[in-house]
């Protein structure tokens, strides 16, 4: 496997998550009533953690290609337990105060479309040697 092959991947990964956010962040403000204090729309809170998430996934598949027998096994199921474990401060903002469902269900669709995306740029543009 290439680095090279992994950076662009990666790369890749983190350009399109970048748009799909500012799409999804545009919708939420459109469709819904969002307080000045929610911030979490704002490309700053956002951009950031965003190319951090997808650069940890990215060195994440050198590490499990590298040392798994099994690895777009093992990284798909990483790949659920990390969304799911980001969806939990999601879950917690429900309801709160400063909180409103439709904003937090987009926040909840950026996590998801971060994820599906970068997976799907990994497993693709930098395969595991045999696909497995």
């Amino acid at each position: 496997m290439s680095t090279l092959r992994l950076a662009r991947a990666g790369f890749g990964a983190a350009a399109v998550s970048l748009a799909a956010d500012v799409i999804l962040a545009t919708i939420g403000d459109a469709a819904f009533t969002v307080p000045a204090a929610f911030g979490k729309f704002s490309f700053g809170a956002y951009g950031l953690l965003t190319v951090l998430g997808v650069a940890a996934a990215t060195a994440t598949w050198g590490m499990v290609m590298r040392f798994s027998s099994r690895p777009k096994w093992l990284l798909t199921r990483l790949a659920a337990l990390v969304t799911a474990i980001f969806w939990i401060p999601d879950f917690l903002l429900l309801g709160t105060a400063g909180n409103p469902a439709g904003p937090v269900i987009i926040l909840m669709l950026m996590h998801l479309a971060i994820a599906i995306i970068t997976y799907a740029a990994l497993v693709t543009l930098a395969p595991a040697r045999g696909g497995v």
